[in-house]
Parts: structure tokens; C-alpha cells; sequence
């Protein structure tokens, strides 16, 4: 009787490292400065769709951040290692207050809390798991990140607990999707044009064609 060896794919998995490239660094900083001008833009868009749904209801002004979330979720999915969400978010954040918004030095305060939102959602599945349930589930918690953070930046502590609730639930709401869904879309996207051959990213959507 002999042992069985492990499978190649079992060994692969334990084996993977974690550790960042030289390559991982230059296209996280690239996926930063690209949320970062998208953010540039959507400081003015999304900021008045923010305005006129809180007009309607308070609170529900939640359901236009979810852009403003999406670099987590992009790092995440396409560097796959522990900072990735985190560095990407907080890079674009940067970009956007250094070019100029109506938020100053709250936009790095904000892209700490949002990128850690998603971080936290990518390091519980141990860096292994990316489909379209983690991107929504990162998207969400970064949503979470920015209502927590707001709570004491915003004076939100103070507002009603249906405000809170609301705008609660808006975040989590817009995270999943504007930042969720259309972060993993716009990964198979960009994966699709050969891109993203060097990362675990680009291979899944290659393995599937």
C-alpha cells in the first residue's frame, strides 16, 4: 500500500503566493489613477444624481456612491492579494482630492474606509475566491465602510435611526451593484482583450471561452 499524492491542483492552491510583483504593483497603480479620473468625473455627476435623491427622501441619496466604491473591488479581483483592494481605493481617492473636489482631505479618510470595507470581504474568503458573489459582497461592505466612517465625519451620528437605516441600506444597495457588478463585468471586460494574461483574472476568463 502506498500513499496517495496530492492532487496537482490541491498543491497549486496551498502553494500559491501571495506575495506582490513588480507587475501587480504597476497595474494597481494604473487601476488606481484610471478610478481615480473616474472618480474625477463622477465627483460632479454623482454628487448631483447624491443631491436630488436626498431631496426626494433623506438617506437615499446612498444609491448614487456606489462608483466611488469600485476601486476596492477592481484591486481586488484583478491583483488578488492581501492590500490589493485597499491600495487601489485609496490610490484613486488620492487622485481625486490632489486634482480637487468638494471634500478635500475626507476623500483619503473615505478611501481608507471603503477600501478596507472591501478588503475585509476578499481576506474572508483567504484571497482565494473572486466571482461575481465576492465582488457584490465587497462592494457592499465598502458601502458599510463609508456609512460607518460617516458617522462621525458627516455628523450622521446624530440623525434619525431612519435616516441611518435608509442610507444604510442605499449604500450597501449602489456598493454591490455600481461597485460590485459592474467592477467584475468591467474585469471580464478588460480580461477579454488579453490584457490581464499575467493574472489569475485574465486566465479565468480565458479557461471559459
Amino acid at each position: 500500500m502506498h500513499a496517495t499524492a496530492p492532487s496537482t491542483t490541491a498543491a497549486t492552491t496551498q502553494k500559491r503566493n501571495l506575495r506582490w510583483r513588480v507587475v501587480d504593483i504597476v497595474v494597481a497603480a494604473v487601476l488606481g489613477i484610471a478610478t481615480g479620473v473616474v472618480f474625477i468625473f463622477w465627483n460632479s455627476v454623482g454628487y448631483a444624481w447624491f443631491v436630488a435623491a436626498d431631496a426626494v427622501t433623506p438617506g437615499l441619496g446612498g444609491i448614487a456612491v456606489g462608483i466611488w466604491l469600485l476601486g476596492g473591488v477592481l484591486g481586488g479581483l484583478v491583483i488578488r492579494k492581501p492590500g490589493a483592494a485597499l491600495f487601489v481605493e485609496l490610490l484613486a481617492a488620492t487622485v481625486s482630492m490632489l486634482v480637487g473636489n468638494q471634500w478635500a482631505i475626507e476623500t483619503i479618510y473615505s478611501g481608507l474606509a471603503q477600501g478596507l470595507g472591501a478588503e475585509l470581504v476578499f481576506a474572508l474568503f483567504l484571497y482565494r475566491r473572486f466571482g461575481l458573489l465576492q465582488a457584490m459582497l465587497a462592494g457592499a461592505a465598502a458601502g458599510v465602510g463609508a456609512w460607518t466612517l460617516e458617522l462621525f465625519t458627516s455628523g450622521n451620528l446624530q440623525k434619525s435611526p431612519e435616516f441611518l437605516a435608509l442610507y444604510l441600506g442605499t449604500l450597501v444597495v449602489s456598493g454591490a451593484i455600481l461597485a460590485g457588478l459592474v467592477g467584475w463585468l468591467l474585469v471580464r471586460a478588460i480580461a477579454a482583450t488579453g490584457a490581464l494574461n499575467r493574472f489569475a483574472a485574465g486566465q479565468d476568463v480565458a479557461q471559459r471561452v
